[in-house]
């Protein structure tokens, strides 16, 4: 059985729509008036509403501010067109911070090069839409359509659009409905086949799209792993052993020298404590073996109690020292 979806698909938003619905506009200029169809008029409502609407004959539009909503201009490949609003889906997530599940959407193609669409995306969150809709609805308002601004679409979900058609006369129905049969027919045969061939492309290319992704994830997955390990070994590498450190301290420090505080951190050695004679420390320090570039942090304040100076130093551990091989790893 030859599906219709396919072909509505690749029809909704295409060149020859556009041209066909010009077509028809200047078919109705020349049909006369009293054989002419009537559309029912269109009342807009600007939304936050004011007041309760009276109910009417009239098309009731709910006319959202474009502050409402998200827009999005997009280019997509050609192939797309004949499946815009489920690529545009799957993709919705790229052009806005919501996936598909969390927002009522609309994809209408404004232009096609023979390169790619330009397509305009018009989004709004489900639960806000959802609830402009029921306040609408408590003030008497059920809008037939939701536009933005003026944009001509239409965000309102597909179980609340409404199913009939205004009545009409049979003969005004019949020829756009007539000339659309004769131009549907002329192109099944050759669409259905070519729908056929893309169809199994597409299983194939998501089959292969499927493999690599997995490849890549175990790919990644393994220069993640070896990532990590390289950069432990690195800071272990780095990481001199405190004992060694500490040594060497004591070797530098005066016998009337000692710490309160010890810190090591990237490259960098903080301590302080208090020493009869503080203000040599610079240079004493200058003798050690793992650490140059020490400078004191903040002045050096006397010690009533011990009678001894407080001091607090920073110095930078040198880099031979923090890449020589470790003598002893407990």
């Amino acid at each position: 059985m030859i599906q219709l979806e396919p072909i509505a698909r690749y029809w909704r938003g295409s060149l020859l729509q556009q041209g066909w619905r010009l077509w028809l506009t200047e078919l109705r200029g020349c049909v006369p008036k009293w054989l002419a169809f009537q559309e029912p008029p269109e009342q807009v409502h600007h939304w936050p509403l004011t007041a309760p609407v009276l109910p009417g004959n009239a098309r009731q539009v709910l006319m959202l501010a474009p502050d409402a909503v998200l827009q999005q201009s997009v280019q997509l490949p050609l192939a797309a067109a004949r499946n815009l609003v489920e690529v545009v889906g799957y993709e919705l997530d790229r052009y806005t911070p919501f996936n598909a599940g969390q927002l009522y959407f609309v994809a209408r193609q404004e232009r096609r090069t023979p390169s790619h669409l330009e397509v305009r995306v018009v989004a709004i969150l489900r639960e806000r839409l959802d609830q402009v809709l029921t306040d609408c609805a408590a003030l008497g308002l059920y809008p037939h359509r939701v536009d933005v601004a003026g944009l001509g679409i239409d965000l309102l979900p597909a179980p609340l659009r409404p199913r009939s058609r205004p009545a009409g006369k049979q003969l005004q129905r019949s020829l756009p409905w007539l000339c659309g049969a004769l131009l549907i027919a002329a192109m099944l045969l050759w669409l259905n086949d070519r729908q056929r061939v893309l169809d199994s492309m597409h299983a194939t290319v998501q089959q292969q799209k499927a493999e690599v992704a997995q490849v890549h994830a175990l790919r990644q997955q393994l220069l993640n792993t070896r990532g990590a390990a390289q950069y432990l070994s690195q800071r272990k590498r780095a990481q001199p052993p405190l004992a060694a450190l500490l040594n060497d301290l004591t070797n530098c420090l005066p016998a009337d020298t000692w710490l309160d505080q010890l810190d090591v951190k990237d490259g960098e050695v903080s301590f302080s404590g208090q020493s009869a004679k503080a203000s040599g420390l610079i240079s004493r320090i200058k003798g050690c073996q793992r650490l140059d570039n020490a400078q004191f942090e903040g002045v050096i304040q006397p010690d009533a109690r011990t009678g001894k100076d407080q001091f607090a130093l920073r110095a930078h551990l040198r880099q031979e020292a923090a890449d020589a091989p470790t003598p002893h790893t407990p």
